[in-house]
């Protein structure tokens, strides 16, 4: 096993339980006393767990962060309606790249009955979709990451290599002044390569992910070409995005 599935399995291991010891580690992943602490050190240093003596500890303040569950109930009426107005933007036709996420998984749900090429990394999204005569689902493979519904890792980051699309609709952890943020640094390698395949990038966000950088550092403001956020979103952060050249449009 390669070392990214590793760390995703390691993460597993400690959704489960609050502390994993090595030896544990060690024969659940097959791997030698000095691989793991490698990898612990690695993720450690990301600040996705933390290493102590014999093992890893998980770190659970952010738990619910990365859980689809949870996210899918917070702000559903304001994802709601972001998802509508961003289902607006789409045209039939389009080859529409749609990263993992609720609020994604919120707009997928306003495409069903559209003429459409998606590529997707989510199950949560490919379920939507599985009936949709007039839809065309392609789904990038990588390491499945439970909670999230998602597939990342070296697998998806090779298929999205391969694939070029009109538009990316994207979800986010946080958006400053330094950039676009997310909440799982496994998660950012993929999510920079959508970014590199799409001539557009629409980031989908609610009123809640302004103003707080999230864990990981994802890409600077310019990245994105359009926001789609709710009314609630303070004008101070409205005039920096669109300093930065994006539009902003409010649901």
């Amino acid at each position: 096993m390669k070392a990214a599935g590793r760390h995703l399995r390691i993460l597993e291991l400690l959704e489960a339980q609050e502390f994993v010891d090595l030896e544990t580690l060690c024969r659940e992943l097959d791997a030698s006393d000095s691989s793991i602490r490698r990898d612990l050190t690695e993720l450690d240093q990301r600040g996705v767990l933390k290493r102590v003596h014999g093992g890893a500890l998980a770190i659970k303040p952010r738990d619910n962060l990365l859980d689809f569950t949870w996210q899918r109930a917070r702000n559903a009426e304001e994802k709601h309606r972001i998802a509508e107005l961003t289902a607006n933007l789409v045209e039939d036709g389009q080859t529409v790249l749609l990263d993992g996420g609720t609020t994604t998984a919120a707009v997928a749900a306003q495409l069903v009955n559209r003429s459409l090429n998606i590529i997707t990394n989510s199950l949560a999204i490919a379920e939507i979709f599985k009936d949709a005569r007039r839809i065309e689902l392609v789904l990038t493979g990588g390491y499945l990451y439970p909670r999230l519904e998602i597939m990342l890792g070296p697998v998806c980051e090779h298929a999205l290599d391969g694939v070029a699309a009109d538009l990316l609709i994207m979800g986010i952890g946080g958006v400053t002044e330094a950039g676009l943020s997310n909440n799982n640094t496994l998660l950012v390698g993929s999510e920079r390569k959508m970014i590199e395949v799409s001539h557009k990038v629409i980031i989908v966000a609610d009123y809640t992910k302004f103003g707080k950088a999230a864990m990981v550092h994802l890409a600077p403001l310019e990245a994105a070409d359009i926001v789609v956020s709710d009314a609630a979103l303070a004008p101070d952060y409205q005039e920096m995005l669109r300093a930065n050249q994006i539009d902003v449009l409010l649901a």
